[in-house]
């Protein structure tokens, strides 16, 4: 082994093992940003993330260990940071196309499965190799700083304990304090050059020539180039009319305007989650539908009527309702406070709406108040909280109801496919309400369900819609009352302790992506890559 001074420095070699440990963690956390806009920040994600990651760092101790008996020379190790630091510098720089190229390569050959195999791949082509260098960190680091076996179980343990403590840190730092400050590119940036100075502190102390470590200097040039063109933190690249792009602590967040609307968007490619109409009237989308409920619960025969909205968003639903209903009470709770500051620069929800930064579910277990109408909106493409889709759940809301008190669901996966999601959801409502009914969304995937306990909501609805003196709002309840079906419910069920929401909401994915690709499927088998890109 070379004869290095640092390396006598127990406290660098520990400071190593942090950093090493921090840039781990935090790159963890940047591939879950990073991957969430495409394929969503579902557990199945997580799961990919998380298992590939392990991947990489077993292969990286391995490899790390039989090189530290073979070849014990701290250059290397430092060179293999280098290259690490280099790699995870680039991530920002061309991470998203690599990740869009993969899907588009993907979506033509794969039937089934596309998000779990799409996510799969692009997490080993971008993340395996940097990590799988920084593997190899910990047994290099053991075989230099080992002197005998007296000391070998302190060392040791001393090398680990650093490690767990800068995975903490680079747990932390990332979500809580660069990601929602600078963005995941930029995160991307600051631990890739941390690594670069721990690499050139080595280097230089120990007065390493250039001619003997070239890596150093071509490291910091390809950094800077990094710094250059990796500070974009667009992940819809190929959009140049966003009224707004960023992060928050919990999503990805694009807000886009159209000649008729608003629209806020937390992936991008699996549709949009709110949407404003400029016009100010009704749109025919679901939230139009979902006004129902306050018929059902009477809103026309009593003075005030009390609305909780679960998943407010960007309070579509809250505007409309106070926009056609003027003895409405309506508090919103939506977890993510990003969103509702868009929500009231952008989409025009009143200050007067209350709205509660909580877990839907949360809130409800701290709240003793009883509602007229529950809105649970708080269902995004695959990404499904489970703890908001169980018996207790809505066991949860039925008891925040009033005898009268109607709950309407957001469902936007519709499926004709046997024991999907929706059929889960659906189901799963029913062991809690006696009375359930269901309208699908003309035109969109959207279906609205309705659920109370008590057996004259219909009654109720007509009484009510039959005082309603808006003809807009009458057409559109004669519609929702002409397509409106009681559910039969089934023996689908979903509990705290088992709601495979994830596997449900992706196979339904698949179906849509399938339907959304086949023409271009057919193009591609017919003509090849030729053919498509001339229809392109």
């Amino acid at each position: 082994m070379k004869e290095r001074p640092i390396l006598k420095n127990k406290i660098f070699l520990y400071l190593t093992e942090f950093f090493a440990g921090m840039s781990v963690m935090a790159v963890e956390l940047g591939a879950s940003r990073l991957l969430a806009p495409y394929f969503s920040s579902s557990q199945i994600v997580w799961t990919i993330i998380i298992g590939t990651i392990m991947i990489a760092m077993a292969l990286g101790n391995l490899y790390g260990g039989r090189k530290a008996d073979k070849d014990p020379n701290p250059d290397k190790l430092y060179g293999r940071i280098i290259i690490a630091a280099i790699w995870i510098g680039l991530i920002p720089v061309v991470g998203k196309y690599i990740i869009i190229g993969i899907s588009a390569l993907l979506i033509f050959t794969v039937n089934t499965n596309f998000l779990v195999i799409a996510g799969f791949v692009a997490c080993m082509v971008i993340f395996v190799f940097p990590l799988f260098l920084l593997g190899t960190v910990t047994p290099s680091l053991v075989k230099f700083s080992v002197d005998s076996l007296d000391d070998s179980g302190s060392i040791v343990g001393k090398l680990n304990a650093s490690n767990t403590i800068g995975s903490i840190i680079g747990t932390f730092v990332p979500t809580f304090i660069s990601i929602p400050a600078v963005g995941t590119s930029i995160t991307f940036l600051i631990f890739a050059g941390i690594l670069i100075v721990l690499a050139a502190i080595y280097f230089i102390s120990s007065k390493v020539r250039v001619r003997q470590c070239k890596k150093l200097p071509v490291g910091i040039l390809i950094f800077i180039a990094c710094i250059i063109f990796g500070h974009s933190n667009s992940f819809a690249f190929w959009q140049s009319d966003l009224m707004y792009e960023g992060e928050s602590i919990y999503n990805y967040l694009q807000v886009y305007e159209t000649e008729n609307e608003v629209a806020l968007s937390t992936n991008v490619l699996f549709g949009v989650q709110s949407v404003y109409n400029k016009n100010q009237g009704l749109s025919g989308m679901y939230y139009d539908y979902a006004m129902a409920a306050g018929y059902m619960s009477g809103v026309n025969e009593k003075d005030s009527i009390s609305i909780l909205i679960l998943g407010n968003g960007t309070g579509t639903y809250a505007t409309q309702c106070s926009r056609y209903f003027d003895n409405v009470d309506i508090i919103g709770v939506e977890i993510d406070q990003k969103i509702t500051d868009l929500a009231r620069e952008y989409f025009h929800l009143a200050e007067d709406i209350e709205v509660v930064t909580y877990d839907g579910r949360a809130y409800l277990n701290a709240d003793k108040n009883k509602y007229d109408i529950i809105m649970v909106d708080a269902y995004q493409d695959i990404t499904i909280p489970f703890q908001m889709s169980s018996v207790e759940f809505f066991t949860l809301v039925s008891d925040h109801l009033t005898e009268d008190g109607v709950m309407v669901v957001n469902l936007n996966m519709k499926s004709d496919v046997e024991g999907n999601i929706n059929d889960y959801l659906c189901d799963t409502i029913a062991s809690a309400f006696s009375e359930v009914y269901v309208v699908d969304v003309a035109g969109y995937s959207n279906r609205e369900l309705f659920a109370s306990n008590n057996p004259e909501m219909l009654d109720e609805f007509q009484r009510s819609v039959d005082l309603e003196e808006d003809a807009g709002l009458l057409r559109m309840m004669d519609r929702v009352s002409n397509l409106l079906k009681e559910y039969e419910a089934g023996d689908y069920l979903m509990t705290d302790d088992k709601a495979p929401v994830e596997l449900l909401g992706m196979r339904v994915i698949d179906k849509l992506i399938e339907g959304e690709v086949s023409y271009y499927k057919k193009i591609y088998e017919e003509k090849g890559l030729e053919g498509l890109l001339e229809l392109l």
